[in-house]
Protein backbone atom coordinates (compact mmCIF):
# COMPACT_ATOMS: atom_id res chain seq x y z
CA UNK A 1 0.00 0.00 0.00
CA UNK A 2 1.22 3.43 -0.79
CA UNK A 3 1.32 6.20 1.74
CA UNK A 4 -1.23 8.93 1.13
CA UNK A 5 0.50 12.13 0.06
CA UNK A 6 -1.33 15.07 1.57
CA UNK A 7 -1.20 18.65 0.44
CA UNK A 8 -3.80 21.39 0.75
CA UNK A 9 -3.14 22.25 -2.89
CA UNK A 10 -4.71 19.61 -5.21
CA UNK A 11 -2.28 20.36 -8.05
CA UNK A 12 0.66 19.98 -5.71
CA UNK A 13 -0.74 16.69 -4.41
CA UNK A 14 -1.17 15.44 -8.01
CA UNK A 15 2.41 16.38 -8.83
CA UNK A 16 3.72 14.64 -5.70
CA UNK A 17 1.73 11.49 -6.45
CA UNK A 18 2.88 11.43 -10.09
CA UNK A 19 6.51 11.81 -9.01
CA UNK A 20 6.15 9.05 -6.42
CA UNK A 21 4.51 6.73 -8.98
CA UNK A 22 7.44 7.31 -11.37
CA UNK A 23 9.88 6.40 -8.58
CA UNK A 24 7.94 3.24 -7.78
CA UNK A 25 7.82 2.15 -11.44
CA UNK A 26 11.60 2.11 -11.53
CA UNK A 27 11.93 0.28 -8.19
CA UNK A 28 9.59 -2.71 -8.23
CA UNK A 29 10.09 -5.14 -5.39
CA UNK A 30 10.78 -8.82 -6.18
CA UNK A 31 7.16 -10.08 -6.04
CA UNK A 32 5.91 -7.18 -8.16
CA UNK A 33 8.69 -7.79 -10.68
CA UNK A 34 7.83 -11.49 -10.94
CA UNK A 35 4.12 -10.80 -11.44
CA UNK A 36 4.76 -7.98 -13.89
CA UNK A 37 6.88 -10.23 -16.11
CA UNK A 38 3.98 -12.69 -16.25
CA UNK A 39 1.14 -10.24 -16.99
CA UNK A 40 2.81 -7.48 -19.03
CA UNK A 41 2.37 -7.03 -22.75
CA UNK A 42 -1.22 -8.21 -22.94
CA UNK A 43 -0.34 -11.80 -22.03
CA UNK A 44 -3.70 -12.25 -20.30
CA UNK A 45 -5.76 -10.56 -23.01
CA UNK A 46 -5.67 -7.12 -21.35
CA UNK A 47 -2.92 -4.61 -20.86
CA UNK A 48 -1.70 -3.68 -17.42
CA UNK A 49 0.03 -0.52 -16.26
CA UNK A 50 2.28 -0.30 -13.18
CA UNK A 51 2.15 2.12 -10.27
CA UNK A 52 -0.83 4.16 -11.41
CA UNK A 53 -2.40 7.08 -9.55
CA UNK A 54 -6.15 6.58 -9.04
CA UNK A 55 -8.78 8.88 -7.60
CA UNK A 56 -6.11 11.50 -7.03
CA UNK A 57 -5.22 9.74 -3.76
CA UNK A 58 -3.86 6.27 -4.31
CA UNK A 59 -1.02 4.61 -6.18
CA UNK A 60 -1.98 1.07 -7.17
CA UNK A 61 0.55 -1.64 -8.01
CA UNK A 62 -1.02 -2.70 -11.31
CA UNK A 63 -4.09 -1.63 -13.26
CA UNK A 64 -5.85 -3.09 -16.28
CA UNK A 65 -7.73 0.07 -17.31
CA UNK A 66 -9.94 -1.61 -19.91
CA UNK A 67 -11.64 -3.73 -17.26
CA UNK A 68 -10.92 -1.49 -14.25
CA UNK A 69 -8.99 -4.24 -12.45
CA UNK A 70 -6.51 -3.25 -9.74
CA UNK A 71 -3.98 -5.89 -8.70
CA UNK A 72 -2.17 -5.33 -5.42
CA UNK A 73 0.79 -7.41 -4.27
CA UNK A 74 0.72 -7.37 -0.48
CA UNK A 75 3.90 -7.87 1.51
CA UNK A 76 4.38 -8.00 5.26
CA UNK A 77 3.76 -4.27 5.75
CA UNK A 78 0.13 -4.87 4.78
CA UNK A 79 -0.38 -7.02 7.88
CA UNK A 80 -0.23 -3.81 9.89
CA UNK A 81 -2.42 -1.87 7.45
CA UNK A 82 -5.46 -4.09 7.05
CA UNK A 83 -7.89 -1.37 8.12
CA UNK A 84 -6.37 1.20 5.78
CA UNK A 85 -6.33 -1.35 2.95
CA UNK A 86 -10.03 -2.09 3.49
CA UNK A 87 -10.91 1.61 3.40
CA UNK A 88 -8.85 2.06 0.26
CA UNK A 89 -10.46 -0.96 -1.40
CA UNK A 90 -13.92 0.39 -0.54
CA UNK A 91 -13.08 3.76 -2.10
CA UNK A 92 -11.79 2.07 -5.26
CA UNK A 93 -14.82 -0.23 -5.42
CA UNK A 94 -17.20 2.70 -5.04
CA UNK A 95 -15.41 4.32 -7.98
CA UNK A 96 -16.04 1.23 -10.12
CA UNK A 97 -12.73 -0.61 -9.77
CA UNK A 98 -12.29 -4.27 -8.88
CA UNK A 99 -9.44 -4.99 -6.45
CA UNK A 100 -7.54 -8.28 -6.40
CA UNK A 101 -5.02 -8.69 -3.61
CA UNK A 102 -2.26 -11.29 -3.86
CA UNK A 103 0.13 -12.16 -1.07
CA UNK A 104 3.75 -11.46 -2.00
CA UNK A 105 4.82 -14.87 -0.72
CA UNK A 106 2.32 -16.55 -3.07
CA UNK A 107 3.69 -14.63 -6.05
CA UNK A 108 7.24 -15.67 -5.18
CA UNK A 109 6.55 -19.30 -4.22
CA UNK A 110 3.81 -20.15 -6.69
CA UNK A 111 3.79 -17.61 -9.53
CA UNK A 112 1.62 -19.86 -11.70
CA UNK A 113 -1.09 -19.84 -9.03
CA UNK A 114 -0.87 -16.06 -8.70
CA UNK A 115 -1.20 -15.59 -12.47
CA UNK A 116 -4.08 -18.07 -12.56
CA UNK A 117 -5.93 -15.90 -10.02
CA UNK A 118 -5.33 -12.80 -12.12
CA UNK A 119 -6.39 -14.66 -15.28
CA UNK A 120 -9.57 -15.85 -13.54
CA UNK A 121 -10.46 -12.31 -12.48
CA UNK A 122 -9.73 -10.97 -15.97
CA UNK A 123 -12.00 -13.63 -17.46
CA UNK A 124 -14.74 -12.85 -14.98
CA UNK A 125 -14.59 -9.13 -15.70
CA UNK A 126 -14.43 -9.53 -19.47
CA UNK A 127 -17.65 -11.53 -19.26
Amino acid sequence: MRQLIQSPNPRRREALLAARARELRSALNAPQHVLWRLVAGGRLGVYFRREVVLLGRFIVDMLAPSIRLVVEVDGRCHELRRGADKRRDRALTRAGYHVLRLEACLVLREPAVAVARVREEVGRLRG
